[in-house]
């Protein structure tokens, strides 16, 4: 009897102490999900598209309803803002400023930070500079890139990220501003091999888990990355980045996940166009790239990453011209929500892009979406592309 006591006292200690071991495994362990989305465009016909007749105001909130959930989903979501923010007179190319609301509904959506250092940055000179940084400012959305001058710079970058017990250093940087310089004392982060090693040796001494470089790089339509964009990635990954990602090239580049490199890392060359009006494919679509971040004991790493396709569906709705940007793995089920020649577009982009990331990308897949559930998952497995 005695022993029979002792044997369920000590399954019971090495019972607890094991559900303790597991608690505090599980407690020391921590995910983030970050989320990058490509170039956000404003060409004059979304301009006109958002404007009300009957109230005499602009919304953007239709053309994000349905990729919204993707958006939402994740920890930080954030995106390249491709315009400025300068007020009226509205334009779009190839001097962009879009209103306001526009800002307004890609927060509604989930984006909670923009990147700002691109070739329109200086679209709108001093004042489309100065009035974007105070309208992210006044939405409390995010933002680096761009700067009113030197102090503020020094101040707020690189810009530091905290979320779910993880620390991120996010830096970015644009190869030109379409030859109109910022006006002083505005900064446009210019992409220079001297900057940005300073700038990444800043970032290391701020101890993050992870230091993130969104470049706008690139040339134009290209889908494979050239050297400039290659030379500049190593420099970045050389230095201490491990998330590089890329835009301006409004067509998507392959991604790679480097999981066994002695210094682990992810590049993203191009995500292509977020939503534009640029109809002729592969510059009517793009990727979003979730990257999946997991923190034990301290020591944070990626996890995994994938992307969702995106496709421009620009309808005609009581005779107006309209944009939605669709998750391609759920509408390429429903062809009854388009006309026929605009299903077969997305269907092209969607082909097109998938035999892309089939022959280049390395260890990033596809997110899926699974109907019963309504929800997406990510598939390590390299279908065959119809």
């Amino acid at each position: 009897m005695l022993k029979s006591i002792i044997y369920i006292c000590t399954f019971l200690f090495i019972f607890h102490v094991h559900s303790q071991d597991s608690l505090s495994i599980k407690h020391h362990e921590q995910e983030l999900s970050l989320l990058f989305v490509g170039d956000i465009m404003g060409h004059q016909s979304q301009i006109n598209a958002a404007f009300n007749d009957n109230t005499g105001k602009y919304n953007y909130d239709s053309c994000f309803k349905y990729i919204a959930p993707v958006l939402s989903k994740a920890d930080v979501t954030i995106a390249n803002l491709e315009v400025t923010l300068a007020g009226w007179p509205y334009a779009g190319y190839p001097q962009f400023s879009s209103p306001d609301e526009l800002a307004v509904a890609l927060k509604n959506a989930g984006v909670d930070i923009m990147v700002t250092a691109n070739n329109h940055s200086c679209d709108r000179r001093k004042q489309g500079l100065e009035r974007t940084i105070r309208v992210l400012d006044s939405l409390e959305i995010g933002h680096t890139g761009t700067f009113i001058d030197s102090a503020s710079r020094a101040r707020e970058y690189p810009m530091i990220i905290e979320k779910n017990g993880f620390r991120i250093a996010l830096l970015n940087y644009t190869y030109a501003t379409n030859g109109i310089p910022a006006t002083f004392p505005n900064i446009v982060n210019l992409i220079s091999k001297k900057t940005i090693i300073a700038d990444l040796t800043r970032a290391k001494a701020m101890k993050p888990d992870h230091i993130i470089v969104f470049m706008h790089w690139g040339l134009e339509y290209k889908q494979y990355p050239s050297k400039y964009q290659i030379d500049f990635y190593n420099l970045c990954k050389n230095n201490g980045a491990d998330l590089i990602i890329g835009s301006h090239p409004h067509v998507v580049q392959k991604m790679e996940f480097h999981k066994s490199h002695e210094n682990p890392h992810l590049v993203a060359y191009s995500l292509g166009n977020f939503i534009s009006n640029q109809r002729t494919s592969p510059r009517d679509g793009g990727a979003i790239l979730q990257v999946n971040l997991i923190k034990k004991d301290s020591i944070s790493q990626i996890k995994d990453a994938g992307y969702y396709l995106t496709w421009v569906y620009p309808p005609k709705v009581y005779n107006r011209k309209k944009f939605y940007v669709l998750p391609i793995a759920k509408f390429e089920a429903l062809p009854s929500f388009f006309n026929s020649y605009s299903f077969n577009k997305m269907k092209a982009f969607a082909k097109g892009s998938r035999s892309l990331f089939r022959a280049e990308n390395k260890l990033v897949y596809e997110y899926k979406y699974n109907e019963e559930s309504d929800s997406y998952y990510l598939s390590e497995v390299k279908e065959k592309i119809e």
